[in-house]
């Protein structure tokens, strides 16, 4: 449920501001953000890449601005917003990381999944949220570890997916999965995708996989490209773990987070994937729902109408 209305001025939230440098839309976008936030005395944090964009653009004069690595800022502002798209989401909650502050995606790129308010409507969102009229969702974290052939380990954590897919070669991968010590299947294919709910509607989905609504409390694995028709997704409870061993064939490949992440393959590399003990907090306002973001964002049931005879938003 969506928290009561509250004055406007009882929260006084602290906004950490991120977003992606490269996109030209960044930088009016903030500037502007900046302005109306001075204006009500509203409490901010630039992300230090930010803060120097902004300095370079002589935009707007952030001497006094209090900046910090988005890791550093999230320990004490109330909600980090996010301009970019849906790959600038899901850096920004790698870097929030154990903080869990919740995430606002402010939407300056073409899909705009995670990232739900459009620049042009943010005051309005912000004006909401000062209201108290917000919520936030929990979604789930995927860690996972991987233990190379010298004896190494480097640990990761996604909010879409983990993805071993083949590299600079035709050959297929051979990819052996147990769950919770149990031998599951032995996937020969271009790869594997390991997605939580929220990554359903990624590259699982783009692969055969299905919709997963958030909160499910499940995971998937998907074969990309699978040599055999009999190797379908499968949907497993988040409780478990889950461990691959993967064999090249002399061939390469390449070990993925959220697409973010890469990290090239070696022949029996292992891999165990198991639930984060944290969860990202994405905000939501009212009207927003999963269900309109899928017909609106994916075209999902397009042109399909309720029993009353109109569409419904």
């Amino acid at each position: 449920m969506f928290l009561p209305p509250v004055p406007l001025t009882a929260l006084l939230m602290t906004y950490g501001i991120t977003g992606n440098p490269y996109k030209d839309e960044l930088w009016p976008a903030v500037a502007d953000l900046l302005g109306w936030l001075d204006e009500r005395d509203l409490g901010y944090c630039l992300d230090t890449h930010i803060a120097e964009g902004l300095d370079r653009r002589s935009l707007v004069d952030t001497a006094t601005c209090r900046r910090e690595a988005v890791s550093d800022l999230a320990q004490h502002c109330d909600l980090v917003l996010s301009f970019g798209g849906d790959g600038t989401m899901l850096r920004s909650v790698a870097d929030v990381g154990s903080a869990a502050t919740p995430i606002l995606g402010v939407n300056i790129g073409r899909l705009g999944f995670l990232a739900k308010v459009e620049v042009n409507d943010l005051t309005d969102a912000l004006v909401q949220i000062e209201a108290g009229r917000f919520d936030t969702e929990e979604r789930l974290l995927l860690e996972a570890t991987l233990h190379h052939t010298d004896g190494s380990s480097e640990t990761f954590v996604a909010m879409n997916d983990f993805v071993i897919d083949k590299s600079g070669s035709t050959s297929m991968i051979e990819v052996e999965a147990t769950v919770d010590d149990l031998y599951l299947n032995t996937y020969w294919a271009d790869g594997l995708i390991v997605a939580t709910p929220t990554g359903s509607t990624a590259y699982s989905l783009s692969a055969g996989g299905p919709i997963i609504t958030p909160g499910s409390g499940v995971v998937v694995l998907t074969p990309i490209a699978a040599h055999t028709l009999t190797a379908r997704p499968i949907i497993l409870p988040d409780s478990c773990q889950i461990e691959l061993e993967v064999s090249a064939r002399g061939g390469g490949y390449v070990v993925a987070a959220d697409g973010q992440t890469e990290r090239p393959g070696t022949d029996g590399l292992r891999m165990t994937i198991r639930k984060a003990d944290y969860v990202a907090r994405l905000v939501t306002l009212p009207g927003q729902t999963y269900f309109k973001t899928l017909r609106s964002k994916l075209m999902w049931g397009q042109g399909r109408r309720h029993r009353g005879g109109s569409t419904r938003d």
